[in-house]
């Protein structure tokens, strides 16, 4: 568990010493608990939600409405942990003031740290724009799931001199913006490595090589609750999904045979206050 709050200095520091930032999803407050607890440094609550939490078949659905209560829920239970809310698609992209009023309402009625949203130098006025309202903010790079169909659909990013040097360049645009960290999804690792040299902010990676700052994954793909079909960059740590099924199987059978529940599951009344009732 974290000594103290985790905050933006803090993070600027840890990559000034060349430690590495741990980064995680969370979308309540019971995981939220558990990965504070286990020592992330930021927690996101990711527009992945829509999937793996909602239900939905890609991140495009989820509303506004609905990222506010999962981050909320996430913030009420993290006490060390930055948590950083993930604006989903078409509440940043149709004018900065829109834009502001909904990352707002993620720091004022959900009580997040900050905002990450997607995109390079497009969005660049936009993080500006935040960053001038108090608004800390983080950027996100290399595939972007929101737009995954502008860019040839959910594979590496940058592969190509020309498109790494856009890459490479639109995160500096983001750092000078005013972005304090920069999440880097599924680029060549040497790439990865590159931009976390050139950026004075933490770059976290996912599926973008150990040379960044951090990294950050899904935390049901990392602990294998969900869907079996999850990226190359995802490492399994846990099985969490089959010791749930086991643990729902045993139940329903003990309930159907009878087995559950025991005498020890259950509430005894006073032999005097029976006869009374039964009389």
């Amino acid at each position: 568990m974290q000594a103290t709050k985790i905050d933006i200095g803090a993070l600027k520091a840890k990559k000034a010493r060349g430690e590495k930032i741990a980064m995680l999803t969370a979308y309540d407050a019971a995981a939220a608990k558990l990965v504070d607890e286990a020592g992330a440094d930021v927690i996101l609550v990711g527009d992945s939600a829509a999937n793996v939490v909602l239900g939905y078949r890609n991140t495009l659905p989820v509303t506004m409405d609905e990222m506010i209560v999962l981050t909320a829920a996430v913030v009420r239970g993290t006490s060390h942990a930055m948590v950083i809310g993930d604006m989903p698609f078409m509440s940043f992209n149709t004018s900065i003031p829109d834009a502001i009023r909904n990352a707002g309402r993620f720091v004022k009625d959900a009580g997040a740290e900050g905002v990450k949203l997607e995109g390079g130098a497009q969005v660049a006025d936009t993080v500006r724009a935040f960053v001038r309202a108090g608004i800390a903010t983080v950027g996100h790079l290399g595939l972007t799931p929101q737009t995954a169909g502008l860019i040839g659909g959910y594979r590496c990013q940058g592969r190509t001199a020309k498109a790494a040097r856009v890459i490479l360049d639109d995160a500096l645009r983001l750092q000078d913006a005013g972005a304090f960290l920069i999440v880097l999804e599924c680029v060549p690792d040497r790439l990865g490595a590159l931009i976390a040299k050139r950026c004075s902010v933490p770059i976290i990676g996912i599926g973008a090589g150990s040379g960044c700052d951090g990294q950050v994954l899904v935390l049901h793909d990392m602990l294998g609750f969900g869907s079996n079909d999850v990226p190359k960059f995802v490492r399994r740590y846990g099985e969490v999904g089959k010791h749930v099924r086991d643990a729902v199987g045993r139940y329903c059978e003990e309930v159907r045979s009878g087995a559950f529940p025991a005498a020890e599951h259950s509430f005894s009344m006073p032999d005097a206050e029976w006869s009374e009732l039964e009389g």
